[in-house]
Order: structure tokens, then sequence, then C-alpha cells
């Protein structure tokens, strides 16, 4: 399948690419940067380059965004935002109709909770966009609402694995288990079945359960990481990790009732690649091969 990748130049797009490939769809690039695999060049901002993008393309995967550090480091204004995520949407899902794509994956965020924010509100009407075309158009569109999901080797965001596990600690998805959902939201509307335009939420896993949460530490601090990871405490205290940090957790049950995947990602996950690669953390090698691996999954 002929599948359409707008941003495709960025993180996400540097491991989706080869997953795709990997288990046999031919993925296309369209972004403003040329990644280190051919692509077409241009904005979604652009309708003609839009047009000219989506021809022959089965399916699409809308990526391209302003995201939210942007607005956090104040690099992008309002109109900026509202070009891009909202307008650029707007061209994207109307080329689309109008080539005949039914297909449909449009990548939100959990900022989407963060209204009247500039990104968060941004999104909002990104969702709406996708859902008014699921219905007029009777597109199979699958919106995915990940947390945050830079990862540990953009170094341009964490200048160490140390800065990002401090993220991390407080909930978070890890990019591999956003590629995964992906693959698998395509395999759902690439059903020939008429499906309904639904929202999921992706978050990562949790060694922690929702008893864990609401009686946090009640035996004292640190107590509840001291309950799963007692192994990795002289690990945390040496990085000057915080144990008895409290994360918050944003689980949808629809990521395995409706896509049939689980996050794999947790904080064990996270303290085994400290252990074993450092403060320098994995590289993005090591996150492909993981993303392999679930690609050449049978699928269902």
């Amino acid at each position: 399948m002929k599948v359409l990748l707008t941003g495709g130049g960025g993180d996400l797009g540097r491991l989706l690419v080869p997953a795709l490939i990997a288990r046999g769809d031919e993925p296309v690039i369209f972004d403003l940067r040329s990644p280190s695999r051919p692509a077409i060049l241009g904005s979604i901002t652009d309708r003609r380059a839009v047009r000219h993008a989506l021809e022959g393309a089965e399916c699409v995967i809308h990526i391209a965004a302003l995201h939210g550090i942007h607005e956090f480091r104040r690099t992008h204004n309002e109109y900026d935002f509202w070009d891009v995520n909202v307008t650029g949407t707007f061209n994207v899902f109307q080329g689309a109709a109008e080539a005949g794509i039914k297909k449909m994956l449009f990548i939100s965020s959990t900022s989407v909770e963060e209204w009247p924010g500039v990104y968060g509100s941004s999104k909002i009407h990104g969702e709406e966009i996708a859902r008014t075309y699921s219905q007029r158009h009777e597109m199979n569109v699958l919106t995915l609402r990940p947390r945050a999901f830079i990862p540990p080797w953009n170094k341009e965001v964490y200048s160490s694995y140390i800065d990002w596990a401090r993220w991390f600690w407080g909930g978070a998805v890890h990019i591999v288990d956003v590629v995964n959902a992906i693959l698998a939201g395509l395999d759902y509307i690439s059903s020939a079945q008429r499906k309904p335009h639904r929202c999921i939420t992706l978050d990562g896993a949790y060694e922690y359960s929702e008893s864990d949460l609401r009686e946090w530490d009640r035996e004292g601090k640190g107590t509840t990481f001291l309950k799963y990871c007692p192994e990795y405490l002289p690990l945390v205290k040496r990085y000057d990790l915080d144990p008895s940090r409290k994360p918050k957790r944003m689980s949808d049950p629809q990521v395995e009732e409706i896509l049939g995947v689980t996050p794999t990602f947790s904080l064990r996950t996270l303290l085994f690649e400290l252990e074993e690669f450092g403060e320098e953390g994995p590289s993005e090698e090591y996150h492909l091969s993981l993303c392999y691996e679930r690609a050449l999954r049978p699928q269902p």
C-alpha cells in the first residue's frame, strides 16, 4: 500500500518509514526538509504541493504539525500554529477527499486537554476536521492522541538520557510504542468495512496499579517505587533521579480493544536501558530494531 507521511522527515518518520517498508508498504515522505531518504519537499500549507504529494497514495498518515515545544520555546506564534495545524490539516483532508483517498490516520496529541493553550486548541480543531471528513466523505479515519514522544536520541531537546529519563518518569509514551500503534492503526483503517471515527489516547506502560497511584507512597517516600523496582535503587541514586515522583497515567482501553496492541515501554524498561547504555542512552538504530520486530509480525 502506498502511504503518504506528511511530516515524515521528523523523529517519528525516521522510525516509521523503515517499519512500513519492512512490512511491504510503500511510504512516501512529504516534508519541508529532506531526511536521509528521498522525499517530496513542500508544506501542508501549500495546496498545490499537497495535491501533488497525494497523487497515487492509498492512505495518509498526517503527522506534520508545529508541536508543543514550539509554543513552550516561543519559536512560533498563534498565526503559525493556525496556518500549519489547522489550515494545513484541512488542506490534507480536503486534498485526500478530492483524490478519492479513504484511509486517513491523524496524529493528534493529549495536549487537547490543555485548552485554551495555542498548541492544544490547534489540535482540537484538527480533530474536528478529521471527524468531519470521516462523516462527510465516508473515510476510514483514525485519530491517535499520543502523549509527547520526543525520543532520547534527539539531542536538540534532551542533552542526555538522564534529562530524558527525568521527563519520562512523570508519565509518557515511548516513540516505539507510538510506531507500534500506528502500524496497528493502519491495519484497522485498511479494513474493507466502514469504520467509525475514533480518538485513541496513547500512553506508556506502567508497573503501578490504579490502587498504587491512589495511595502513592502511603508508607513513606519512595516506597511505591521500591515495591516494583528495588534492585534499581542504587542506579536511581547514582543518577540523582527521584523514586518518589508520582507519574500521571492516561491509559486508554481502546488501544488494546480496538488496535489489539499494548504499550511495552515502562519505568522498568527505562531503568534497564539506563543500566545497559548509561547517560548516552540507546541509539536510534537500537529503537529502529524494536520497530522492525513489530513490523515483521504477521498481520491479523
